[in-house]
C-alpha cells in the first residue's frame, strides 16, 4: 500500500512539474505564433513528457525512447531555470514579457544542449601514475573506461571513438568496470559494435565486468556471449591470475543480491590485486583486505549539473582518484552517458594508468 501511494504522489508531482514546464513553453509558443491550439499543444506536451515509458513498452517505439531521452535534459533545466524566468519576467519593461525572456531562455537551452553534447561525445584521456608497494617488477599501463551504455545514442561511433584513442596508447590490459550496454543488448549486436569492440587492442588482454543496467536488459548469457565474442572476458565474481603478474578480481554489480564477499575472492599470495567492481563500495573493506587499485564507475560523475552534489553524498568516492594506506581507488566519469547525450560539469573519458611497482619500507 505504502509503494502504491508513493507511486502515485510522484507521479502527481512530476506531471504536475512537467505541466509548470509546459506552461511556460507554451506562453512564449503562443507570443510568437498567436493561432496555436493549446488542446494540440498539450497532448504533444504530455506525449514527449512520458515519451520514455512508451518506448520501454517495445523495440517498435525505438524513436520514443530517443526523444524521451532529451526529455529528460530539458525537464531537470526546465525545473531549474524557468522560475527564475518567471521572476525575470515580472522586471521586463514590455508589452510582451514571455516574447523576450522565452527566447532568452531558448538560446539558454540551445547552449546548454550544444555544449552538452559537445561534452558527451568528444571523450578525453585522463592520466594517472600511481606506485604499488610490491616488489620491482615491470610497470603495468591500464586502460579503463566504464558506462559505455552501448544502444542507439551511445553507438558505433562512440564506441568507434574509445577504440580509436584506447588503441592509440598501446596499453598492456583493457578493463571495461561495467554498464557495457545501455539494458538491451540486441543494439550491440544488431549495429555492428562487436565488430568495433573486436578491434580492441591491449598486450594482455581486454577484461570486463557487469553494471547494473547490463543487468536491467536480463539477458545476461547474451550479452556475455556477445562480448566474449569481440574478444572482452567478462569476469563474474571471479579472479584470475595474469600472467604471473598479477591477480585480477571482477565483481558482479550489486543488482545481483548473492554476490560473495570481496574477502572470499582474495588471493592467496602476495602479488598486487586489482578489482574492478561497477558501483564504487564503501572503502574500507577493501583497504583492510590488501586491495592495491580497485577501479569502478556507475556515477557519471553526476552527468548533469548539479547532480553531482546527490553522488557526492550517496559515494563515498565518487569520482576520481584516492589513495587510503597503500590501497588506491580510481572511479570513472564513464565514456558514454544514461538518458540524453549530454553532460554538463562531467565529461566523458577513459583513464590511462601506469602502475609502478616499489617495494616500501
Amino acid at each position: 500500500m505504502r509503494i502504491i501511494t508513493a507511486s502515485i504522489g510522484t507521479l502527481i508531482i512530476y506531471t504536475s512539474l512537467a505541466a509548470f514546464i509546459g506552461w511556460n513553453v507554451y506562453l512564449w509558443l503562443h507570443s510568437l505564433f498567436p493561432g496555436l491550439n493549446p488542446w494540440i499543444f498539450a497532448m504533444l506536451w504530455l506525449l514527449w513528457a512520458f515519451s520514455y515509458l512508451v518506448g520501454r513498452l517495445g523495440h517498435q517505439w525505438l524513436l520514443f525512447s530517443v526523444i524521451g531521452a532529451y526529455w529528460f535534459a530539458f525537464f531537470e533545466y526546465g525545473v531549474l531555470l524557468l522560475p527564475l524566468a518567471d521572476i525575470a519576467s515580472l522586471f521586463v519593461p514590455s508589452e510582451q514579457p514571455a516574447l523576450i525572456v522565452g527566447s532568452v531562455m531558448a538560446g539558454v537551452f540551445l547552449l546548454i544542449f550544444m555544449a552538452g553534447s559537445f561534452l558527451a561525445y568528444n571523450p578525453v584521456v585522463r592520466e594517472l601514475e600511481i606506485t604499488v608497494d610490491a616488489p620491482e617488477a615491470e610497470p603495468l599501463h591500464i586502460v579503463l573506461a566504464s558506462d559505455f551504455h552501448l544502444g542507439v545514442l551511445s553507438g558505433k561511433n562512440h564506441l568507434q571513438r574509445f577504440v580509436k584513442k584506447s588503441n592509440s596508447l598501446n596499453p598492456d590490459i583493457v578493463l571495461l568496470a561495467g554498464d557495457l550496454v545501455d539494458d538491451d543488448p540486441i543494439w550491440y549486436g544488431r549495429y555492428g559494435m562487436a565488430d568495433v569492440m573486436a578491434q580492441l587492442k591491449a598486450n594482455i588482454g581486454v577484461y570486463g565486468i557487469l553494471g547494473n543496467h547490463d543487468y536491467y536488459g536480463k539477458k545476461i548469457p547474451l550479452l556475455v556471449q556477445l562480448m566474449e565474442k569481440s574478444g572482452v572476458h567478462i569476469l563474474r565474481d571471479e579472479t584470475i591470475l595474469v600472467e604471473n603478474r598479477f591477480y585480477l578480481t571482477g565483481r558482479e554489480d550489486r543488482t545481483f543480491r548473492n554476490r560473495p564477499l570481496l574477502e572470499t575472492l582474495k588471493p592467496k599470495d602476495s602479488l598486487p590485486w586489482i578489482v574492478m567492481d561497477h558501483t564504487p563500495p564503501r572503502l574500507d573493506a577493501p583497504t583492510q583486505l590488501g586491495v592495491d587499485l580497485q577501479v569502478s564507475g556507475h556515477t557519471h560523475k553526476g552527468q548533469m549539473w548539479p547532480n553531482r552534489f546527490i553522488t557526492k553524498k550517496v559515494f563515498e568516492l565518487d569520482y576520481g582518484h584516492r589513495q587510503i594506506g597503500k590501497s588506491h581507488f580510481l572511479v570513472s566519469s564513464g565514456f558514454g552517458f544514461w538518458g540524453p547525450p549530454i553532460r554538463i560539469g562531467s565529461r566523458s573519458e577513459l583513464w590511462s594508468i601506469k602502475m609502478k611497482f616499489k617495494e616500501q619500507t
